[in-house]
């Protein structure tokens, strides 16, 4: 699967891309250049897979409408790409800058050598993305059948039923398809190829400005990865990253208007279709980047007619058939403009920071950031680097300013204008969110214009000077990459790869109630109808249940009653979690989670008393529940917690090993160690509860036990349970070790590494938790004892 996913599907969607782009191109009267041809194509694309996803009947078909379309430019256009091959063009092998960008954008997965997605719950809007191509795809725009008692429901009309953009989803979803790669695994490739696409028009722009031969392809390279951008490839920002191609895209178009601007009306083709797929990906906030692209053209056609070159009838006609694409191609958008617009305005004033903790800074638009985290400012060195590097890069800009006007560029000089006005338009009046959107795709179109300045010092003839600035340029974004890539979280494979084997071995026996926080099992359990406490889109009746959004979730606390409607329950695999009610029996179990199914004819029970975290019984609260269980000739069921040994992680450590209540693993501060004592000799289960990316080795008394990585479960409310390790140990004390042991070039090497209980059980083989039935008038027996719950049975 790796191999496809990484490999054998982004071939697919470059052929699907360029054959589209062709036929485009071909209708267009072949003028687009070949760099631009994939992007052209994924417009194209994107339309189509937008109409066809209109409908419910017509959306299974996208998959195949995408590949007919692909498929019939690449035959229709066979004669061209077979000279373009047999008789390459000196310049030839910069159409291999995409493959390099694209094993940049994925190199945490290409490292890992598994199939996995990175940024790991850094913004589980992925998680949307991923439900929602996959719905799309399968449905269509149909929402009326979905359960809005449930979380998965609520989820898919919340976004995609109010006008939610989904050109980026429909592509996505679709080229998936054809494949058949499980779309959470084909996720980060298809960001890392949307990112690629960018550097075609990229390498164009640098071209314009003023660099040619190697010095464009190593521009054109940093253009498209600034540290920025990189950020919002590696946490999967589909949208942004898409857009940014179709942006720089639409500049590219704008600096070739005459190749096309004074053509027939046809021409217009491509720059309509990528417009139009802006808007499908971004939504009608698109619009303002199209306005920005759309002045520079209009004052050069207002020359044009001025000087009676270009007759004012030829180019209304060319404005409207533009029109008239852009809102065939866009129509679904547009259909629900009202809402889309809604939701646009909502984003634009919503005081919620989403995963931003501050403001991002307006000097990180200039490409490099010493800080392993886009939402962090660099620390010591890292910082006084940044900043000389920004420096360097802004005096570039304001000398590359100075060469485009000099050297009479004045439409790339108004296009880029017009972006910076765009920019600080936004940057007085919008939120936090809308400013890093916006930086985020203005920071090649800076890089571009430093680029411009190294142009410029090259034209002076100062090579060995020019030589050095774009040392700075290229090695301030490469470290500031670099150090993002040994900080990213990797989504755990064998844990989303459980997952799908529950959905595909229960599919339709829901709905479901799952307790683990993570959203990504909206998708991996989409055919279970599942509902999250707490998840952002909570069960109605479930709502109160979680304290908040991501915290945990205690099935003591949720009344009996109200778990009878579902008729399956999912709950991570851990000795100290609350087991369901008497009602249900477990199914299954695996490596990381149980599945409960709620027993024949079961009914409420007649009281239930949940001990949060196995608490000690009262006699009070133990002789009220018997004695309802008395009143109505029942008997008690009781759940019975495992014993429990813990391990004190509360030692004195070295200053700031404990960040949030968490023992955070560094390799600075070696090996931690912790002492524990255990009753007995024998067999024990060793559990763990941390978040541990980077190889972290478990070492007892003194012996490696084993190395873990890779262990992750979202956040700190709801850190990963690891286990159960295996051990056979004396009666007596022990001494518990944990040494960071990871390479400084693995994915996640400076990714989270930390602990925050550990504690052993004796073992299992299955659920921990035992069911003791015992007569309502020998309740005085559970006095002082620790249960996860007791309940009254008829």
């Amino acid at each position: 699967m790796f191999v496809v996913a990484t490999v054998a599907y982004p071939w697919l969607l470059e052929l699907l891309c360029v054959g589209a782009g062709l036929l485009v191109d071909r209708l267009s009267g072949r003028f687009v250049p070949a760099v631009l041809l994939p992007v052209l194509g994924a417009a194209a694309l994107i339309a189509l897979s937008q109409l066809s996803t209109y409908t419910s009947a017509t959306a299974p078909l996208t998959p195949i409408v995408i590949v007919a379309v692909g498929a019939g430019g690449l035959a229709l256009e066979w004669r061209r790409i077979k000279r373009a091959v047999l008789r390459p063009s000196s310049r030839g092998w910069q159409l291999w800058l995409p493959a390099v960008v694209y094993c940049v954008a994925l190199a945490p997965v290409l490292a890992f050598g598994a199939v996995s997605f990175s940024a790991y719950n850094v913004l589980t809007d992925s998680a949307v993305h991923m439900m929602g191509a996959d719905y799309l795809i399968r449905h269509g725009q149909e929402f009326a059948h979905l359960d809005l008692a449930n979380s998965y429901g609520r989820y898919v009309v919340g976004y995609y039923g109010s006008g939610y953009p989904s050109g980026a989803d429909t592509l996505f979803g679709a080229s998936a398809f054809v494949l058949g790669v499980p779309l959470i695994w084909a996720f980060q490739p298809f960001n890392a190829f949307a990112l690629a696409l960018a550097v075609g028009p990229a390498w164009l722009l640098v071209r314009r400005a003023g660099l040619s031969g190697a010095w464009a392809a190593l521009a054109g390279v940093v253009v498209t990865v600034p540290a920025l951008v990189y950020a919002y490839e590696l946490i999967a920002s589909v949208k942004e990253v898409t857009g940014l191609a179709l942006l720089l895209s639409l500049g590219a178009l704008v600096v070739m208007h005459e190749r096309w601007l004074a053509g027939p009306p046809r021409r217009v083709l491509p720059f309509a279709l990528i417009a139009a797929g802006g808007i499908s990906v971004l939504g009608v906030g698109f619009g303002a980047w199209i306005l920005a692209c759309v002045l520079p053209l209009v004052a050069v056609a207002s020359r044009q007619v001025a000087a009676r070159r270009e007759p004012v009838r030829r180019l209304l006609l060319l404005v409207l058939t533009g029109l008239c694409v852009a809102a065939v191609a866009a129509w679904p958008t547009w259909s629900h403009a009202a809402a889309s617009l809604r939701g646009a305005q909502s984003i634009a004033s919503t005081s919620s920071p989403g995963n931003l903790t501050a403001p991002l800074q307006l000097i990180q638009v200039f490409g490099t950031w010493l800080s392993g985290l886009y939402t962090a400012s660099p620390q010591g060195v890292g910082e006084v680097l940044s900043y000389a590097a920004i420096a360097v890069t802004a005096l570039l800009v304001a000398v590359g300013v100075t060469h485009l006007w000099r050297h009479r560029q004045p439409v790339l000089g108004a296009w880029v204008a017009a972006l910076i006005v765009l920019l600080a338009v936004v940057l007085i009046d919008a939120t936090s969110w809308i400013d890093a959107k916006t930086l985020m795709l203005s920071s090649p179109i800076v890089l571009l214009l430093a680029w411009s300045g190294i142009a410029a010092i090259l034209r002076a003839g100062n090579r060995p000077v020019a030589v050095v600035f774009a040392l700075v340029l290229f090695g301030g974004v490469t470290a500031s990459d670099v150090m993002q890539y040994a900080a990213t979280d990797l989504a755990p494979p064998a844990r989303y790869a459980e997952l799908a084997s529950l959905d595909s071995r229960f599919a339709g026996r829901g709905p479901t109630l799952f307790t683990d926080w993570d959203e990504y099992a909206l998708y991996e359990l989409r055919d279970l109808d599942i509902g999250g406490p707490n998840f952002l889109n909570p069960p109605p009746a479930l709502a109160h249940v979680a304290a908040a959004h991501s915290a945990p979730v205690d099935l003591g606390r949720i009344t009996p009653r109200k778990l009878l409607a579902y008729p399956l329950i999912i709950t991570r695999v851990d000795p100290v979690a609350s087991r369901p009610p008497a009602a249900y029996r477990l199914l299954w179990q695996g490596d990381y989670y149980e599945v409960w199914g709620r027993r024949p004819h079961a009914s409420a029970p007649l009281a239930h008393l949940g001990l949060y975290d196995n608490a000690r019984a009262g006699c009070t609260r133990v002789a009220r529940i018997a004695a309802t269980a008395a009143a109505h000739h029942g008997h008690l069921v009781v759940a019975v917690a495992p014993q429990i040994v813990n391990v004190d992680l509360h030692n004195p450590f070295p200053a700031g090993a404990y960040t949030g209540g968490q023992l955070e693993l560094t390799a600075e501060s070696g090996g931690v160690s912790s002492a524990f004592r255990v009753p007995r000799s024998g067999a024990w289960d060793l559990w763990l509860r941390g978040e541990i990316m980077p190889a972290v080795t478990v070492v007892l008394d003194g012996r490696a036990v084993v190395t873990l990585s890779d262990q992750l479960a979202g956040n700190d409310y709801n850190p990963d349970t690891i286990g159960p390790l295996h051990l056979r140990l004396r009666a007596g004390r022990h001494e518990l070790t944990f040494i960071p042991s990871g390479s400084a070039l693995a994915p996640g090497s400076a990714g989270e590494a930390s602990l925050g209980r550990a504690f052993l059980t004796p073992p299992s083989g299955g659920r921990q938790e035992v069911l003791r039935t015992l007569a309502a008038n020998a309740w005085r027996s559970l006095c002082g004892g620790h249960y996860d719950w007791i309940e009254a049975d008829r």
